[in-house]
């Protein structure tokens, strides 16, 4: 599957794309996890293009070092992705992450119905999607920094899920129970477009591309998410509006 170059306001920037077998279908925006547009977040688009979905997945470190591509095996390369989550700005994030739905939507055989599945940061970044854009769905894994944002929820009205892990061991446990705190109060929201779900594992996968095999119940849950996220029919978020440009590279 190619590499296609975005254009934006402030220049331009490499995503994945994986089309399906008959070119025709939804679209899902695939955001990144801090490991940049690595192996798992291109094998997540293929499989999804296996099921009949256009997935796209950006690359939103581009404005600190195009190209990124590491794993979590090592503390280099943890230290890597740590050191340009810290760097990233959000709110530039979101604009680009605008831009490359607008243009998935555009893909040639795309249904123009596309909604969001995001992990860690790109879980954050989803749920803001799904405040700020015109994604027709959101998904959202592990979205880390939301307990931070939950002002965001009441401009949701897009169907939005949102996974946290209770027990995720990768943030202290103070963070975590503010983590939980802050999903029961999203799950209680008064937006009924948005569904929160707890899942009782001791921590996020490792890879994301094993989730489905790892956690069965997260499996229901994972299908259940980016289906959803191809496929819903109703475009709920007129009104917000976004602009793009393309061209293959």
């Amino acid at each position: 599957m190619p590499d296609i170059t975005i254009t934006c306001p402030d220049g331009a920037f490499s995503a994945y794309l994986a089309s399906p077998a008959g070119n025709s279908g939804g679209g899902v925006l695939v955001i990144q996890e801090i490991f940049g547009v690595n192996k798992d977040m291109r094998d997540h688009c293929d499989h999804l293009a296996s099921q009949g979905y256009f997935a796209l997945c950006p690359d939103i470190f581009w404005r600190q070092e195009p190209g990124i591509q590491i794993t979590d095996q090592t503390d280099e390369e943890w230290a890597k992705a740590f050191a340009l989550y810290q760097g990233f700005d959000v709110e530039k994030g979101v604009a680009d992450l605008k831009v490359a739905l607008a243009h998935l939507r555009t893909v040639d055989g795309c249904t123009g119905k596309a909604g969001t599945v995001g992990f860690c940061l790109g879980g954050l970044l989803a749920y803001l999607m799904a405040a700020e854009s015109d994604a027709d769905c959101n998904v959202s894994y592990y979205g880390v920094g939301i307990d931070e944002r939950l002002a965001a929820a009441d401009g949701i009205t897009a169907p939005t899920i949102l996974h946290i892990a209770e027990e995720e061991d990768s943030f202290p446990r103070t963070r975590r129970r503010k983590s939980r705190t802050a999903w029961v109060a999203i799950r209680t929201s008064a937006s009924t477009a948005i569904r929160a779900s707890i899942t009782p594992s001791p921590a996020m996968p490792a890879s994301t591309t094993t989730l489905p095999r790892r956690h069965s119940p997260t499996a229901a849950r994972w299908i259940a998410s980016t289906r959803l996220s191809a496929n819903h029919s109703t475009n709920t978020r007129q009104g917000k509006s976004h602009a793009a440009g393309s061209q293959n590279s």
